[in-house]
């Protein structure tokens, strides 16, 4: 099932602004009109990320296909009266901002490529982020929770068991994870760095330039510290705390989370989602906090060999990867060319049941700690089995049961809603 993503809409926006008023139409989809400059851009992109021709023989048939279907789900979702928030709009604009701010390094680069100023451009983007996120809300209404049966995946197996062929090795990986701690004198050797930064800005100095120039955020330090619009249960519960707490404007004082200490300002808030920037300064270990982690990780790994406690008891009490610690510390399944080099190096000599010894994981720029691997279960290479590979053909199953679906609803749609192509 195709849905809909709204990749490149500031280029395909600021594009279409660019054309001459007189197009080709070359379909009609209810009251919406598809032009021949939108197929020849959409079928350039393609074609460039495909590394294709754009003149491949049914390239461009394919694309005014989807082009059109994308408009009739529009079309129903605004039938079925399906409704997106504002916050979810100015979520989605910030997101694709922030995007191309990675892209081309700077709000004021953005500008000068397209020629106009942010908020133009974020208005630009506005009713195609609206009718993106209303489709995707109608397609997730009717297909999200679309499942095989289990006679379902049978038959999916026994049908396409040929086609699915190899598989190849495969591995479950659970880890337990520390950040080395720093010394109370390291600490406070941070905590007045950001405390001196706090009455410089108290002073009358720029938070925008002082963000640029230190804080420990690469992804917000080039913006000035900008966080942009976000809801609770993004950011550390402590940043939150304080950050929800402010009045427009407010700087909050030196605010301590995992990753280090904030200094944080409210520039805006819209419903329930406010917009922040922050100075974040690391709290960077020492040599000493390092081999104290590794101590500790080591004396872990000598308790679960000797049977003291198993290894997921111990990533659920010691492990601080949050996300993995309430689940005995379970990365997951991965196929051997699924995993980056860290991982690779990490479980590449270790045999099913065996425990690496802690290994330094760089998580971020500039950002690690030390964790050790247990790898709970290697599959070689092998042919597809029900078996061995129930959850991975329970994907593919459940995949096309959806597309079927999505086939016959499209259908539907296509004969209560008017469209013509012109081509």
């Amino acid at each position: 099932m195709k849905i809909k993503i709204a990749a490149f809409i500031l280029l395909f926006t600021t594009y279409l602004s660019a054309q001459e008023a007189i197009d080709k139409i070359v379909a009609v989809v209810d009251n919406e009109i598809i032009l021949q400059s939108e197929l020849d851009f959409q079928t350039g992109i393609f074609a460039s990320q495909r590394q294709l021709d754009p003149n491949t023989p049914g390239l461009k048939e394919q694309l005014l296909n989807s082009m059109i279907e994308e408009k009739l789900i529009y079309a129903q979702a605004d039938l079925d009266s399906i409704t997106v928030t504002e916050d979810d709009i100015n979520q989605r604009i910030d997101y694709q901002i922030n995007s191309f701010v990675q892209q081309y390094g700077s709000i004021a680069n953005i500008e000068k490529i397209y020629g106009m100023s942010i908020d133009r451009i974020k208005r630009e983007l506005r009713d195609e982020v609206r009718k993106s996120l209303m489709s995707q809300r109608l397609q997730e209404k009717n297909f999200g929770k679309v499942q095989a049966s289990r006679r379902e995946i049978e038959e999916f197996f026994n049908t396409y068991k040929d086609s699915i062929g190899t598989i190849p090795e495969k591995v479950t990986i659970f880890h337990i994870f520390q950040n080395p701690k720093a010394s109370e004198k390291l600490k406070k050797i941070f905590y007045d760095k950001a405390l001196s930064l706090l009455d410089s800005i108290k002073a009358g100095a720029d938070f925008s330039e002082l963000a640029k120039n230190n804080s420990d955020d690469p992804g917000s330090a080039a913006q000035g510290g900008d966080l942009g619009f976000v809801k609770k249960g993004v950011f550390y519960p402590e940043f939150e705390e304080a950050a929800f707490k402010l009045n427009v404007g407010e700087l909050s004082g030196v605010v301590e989370s995992p990753v280090g200490f904030h200094i944080i300002q409210l520039l805006e808030k819209r419903g329930e989602s406010i917009n922040t920037r922050h100075i974040l300064i690391k709290i960077k270990a020492d040599e000493n906090a390092d081999l104290q982690t590794i101590d500790f990780l080591s004396s872990l790994r000598d308790s679960i060999q000797k049977g003291v406690g198993t290894f997921q008891e111990y990533a659920k009490k010691y492990s601080e990867d949050k996300e993995t610690a309430p689940f005995g510390g379970e990365l997951g399944n991965f196929y051997i060319s699924q995993l980056d080099k860290a991982l690779l190096d990490a479980v590449g000599k270790l045999k099913q049941g065996d425990i690496g010894f802690p290994r330094r994981l760089e998580y971020a720029p500039g950002t690690y700690g030390y964790h050790i691997v247990w790898l709970q279960s290697r599959i070689p290479q092998h042919k597809a089995s029900l078996t061995d590979d129930y959850a991975e053909v329970k994907k593919l199953a459940d995949e096309n049961k959806k597309q079927k679906e999505y086939t016959k609803w499209i259908e539907t749609i296509k004969s209560k809603i008017f469209w013509e192509v012109r081509i």
